[in-house]
């Protein structure tokens, strides 16, 4: 796909990742619709600044992406403006970091769980259930469901402060999702997941989170990710526009971007000597 002229729904361009995919697809030429919510005024109120300034094609307006009928609302303003959706980037999600939030026990977060799963899972599902028949007779469409390796550690290992149990359990669910959509949507729309590990602004040293951290706990999860450093916006833009320009054959499927996390704390061992080395005992 060529993203010039594209329309693009990101979902979460106010902030941090969405933010750098949207100003990367801008920069490419695609035309943007970018929904926010009011839980984050400030950021909402310089993306548009931002984007407006950009292009008087690029369209932001105020969604709670957890509401049917709002959703459903976005979409047919999308046909309307633009009369076509090319691109969608899946980007919603509301964790929980234990290091922060504590139990689930907690009077205080007595609604955290449903809050993490409303928005990191039925948002998705609700954005991309009511946007595929419009992608699909866009043309060439793609989808691609940002999700994240808590979906597969969970609150275990050095990730076990950062992972909330309702958070993890959301995004494992994403991948079934994704290979859902992909055969939905074809063969008109590809469906891909970028799931991701320790970013600057995700899960990293941008957050709340990470700051409570004791500095061992930090540096556990720097040792534990094979690449040895928490990611950039920088990579996860690369690989957004790899998986929309460079995949077309690629549907289905979870590319997970995190700095080898998943399969760091196991150590190699040397190749053993073995019985059969000397020529002797042949």
């Amino acid at each position: 796909m060529e993203i010039k002229d594209k329309v693009a729904l990101v979902l979460g361009g106010s902030r941090g990742i969405g933010r750098a995919i949207a100003r990367a697809l801008a920069e490419a030429g695609a035309r943007l619709v970018l929904p926010y919510h009011n839980d984050w005024p400030q950021e909402s109120a310089e993306m548009k600044r931002d984007f407006s300034g950009l292009n008087a094609n690029h369209y932001a307006t105020q969604v709670d992406l957890r509401d049917k009928e709002q959703v459903q609302r976005l979409v047919g303003q999308i046909r309307d403006k633009f009369g076509a959706l090319h691109i969608l980037i899946n980007n919603i999600e509301r964790g929980g970091m234990p290091v922060l939030h504590g139990s689930y026990d907690l009077e205080a977060n007595k609604g955290q769980w449903d809050l993490e799963m409303d928005t990191s899972l039925k948002a998705k599902w609700l954005v991309a259930h009511n946007a595929l028949p419009l992608l699909k007779t866009s043309g060439d469409g793609v989808i691609i469901n940002i999700s994240s390796i808590a979906g597969i550690v969970g609150r275990t290992g050095p990730a076990g402060l950062i992972f909330n149990d309702g958070y993890a359990a959301a995004n494992r669910a994403v991948a079934s999702l994704t290979q859902t959509w992909a055969r939905a949507a074809a063969p008109n729309v590809r469906v891909n997941e970028l799931m991701l590990g320790f970013f600057d602004t995700r899960h990293g040293e941008g957050t709340r989170g990470w700051k409570l951290l004791e500095d061992s706990e930090r540096q556990a999860i720097v040792e534990h990710t094979l690449l040895e450093r928490i990611g950039s916006l920088e990579d996860v833009v690369k690989a957004v526009f790899f998986l929309i320009e460079a995949a077309p054959f690629m549907t289905g499927a979870v590319l997970r971007l995190d700095g080898g996390y998943v399969l760091g704390g196991e150590k190699v061992p040397d190749m053993p000597r073995g019985i059969l080395a000397d020529p002797d005992d042949l």
